[in-house]
């Protein structure tokens, strides 16, 4: 399984390397459309979105899975979470991350020093640094939009983000630790922009999670002016202090049950990103089915 994976990031990484690293190749500077080029998991990324339960093909491990499972959408109308942005790891795959990239230029050398991406959600926009100047120390300041380098390498711009805030990698609570880093991958085809992201966490994944998304160049896009959060008063039952949250030990078995999986396979973990993983899923239906329909305790 692991050969698999590690067999696709070094495909990639080979391809990446054809080419020797160099001053500005492509000029990515546009408005990108992700409804126009986005026909990957549109029910994962848009309507109805992830499923709590449902971390099938991500390789969390015990601690990750122990998060999501204490964790409901309820959460999020808290005052304090109720004006939080996406994290950068799920940003530019989330519902519509439409956005433009901006080219930034040195005044006195007229050189491209620097991509900014604006629109995202919640306004977490973000800079690539590209004049080569190193990340932060550690202890530096976490945001939303981490912090990002990029360089030129095998026809498209390679990315390097760091300082990413504690957060997570869907919106089912399954949570993304300040100690990842993130590698992306920008290459133009034409009026398209395929993006692959690499996410390396080693508190909570153990592996690395490789997912991508597509774009299209779309000049008639236009990015909406900057617009605070309005928090308000969702749920007046809540009492002060109240954080909802299931009990630990609690097992989601609704998203299971739904697609008629056994409860292993909707568990998630490294196995079941592979093609192997079809052989234990056929002898996991083979085998008797709980009665239970819901959220229940072990």
């Amino acid at each position: 399984m692991k050969t698999a994976r590690m067999s696709l990031i070094g495909t990639l990484a080979l391809t990446l390397c054809a080419a020797p690293s160099r001053a500005q190749q492509v000029d990515l500077a546009g408005m990108w459309s992700a409804s126009l080029g986005n026909h990957e998991e549109l029910p994962l990324r848009g309507d109805p979105g992830v499923e709590v339960g449902e971390y099938v093909g991500i390789p969390l491990n015990d601690a990750a899975r122990q998060h999501a499972e204490s964790w409901t959408p309820t959460m999020h109308s808290l005052l304090e979470w109720q004006g939080r942005p996406h994290p950068v790891t799920y940003s530019m795959r989330a519902p519509r991350p439409d956005f433009r990239m901006g080219a930034v230029v040195d005044p006195k050398t007229e050189r491209l020093i620097a991509y900014t991406i604006t629109g995202l959600f919640g306004r977490a926009d973000r800079t690539i640094w590209l004049d080569g100047r190193p990340h932060p120390s550690k202890y530096a300041e976490h945001l939303w939009q981490g912090f990002s380098t990029g360089e030129w390498i095998g026809g498209g711009l390679k990315v390097t983000t760091t300082h990413i805030k504690y957060s997570f990698v869907h919106r089912n609570g399954i949570p993304l630790s300040p100690y990842a880093v993130m590698t992306e991958y920008y290459f133009p085809h034409g009026d398209m922009l395929t993006l692959a992201i690499i996410v390396e966490d080693p508190i909570y994944l153990t592996e690395p999670l490789v997912r991508t998304a597509t774009f299209k160049r779309d000049p008639n896009l236009t990015i909406p002016a900057l617009q605070p959060f309005e928090v308000a008063e969702e749920l007046p039952s809540l009492e002060k202090g109240q954080v909802p949250a299931y009990p630990l030990g609690t097992r989601h078995r609704e998203y299971a049950d739904r697609h008629h999986l056994p409860f292993e396979a909707s568990q998630g973990g490294a196995q079941t990103m592979y093609p192997e993983y079809v052989k234990r899923l056929e002898e996991l239906m083979k085998a008797p089915a709980p009665a239970s329909t819901s959220a229940s305790r072990q």
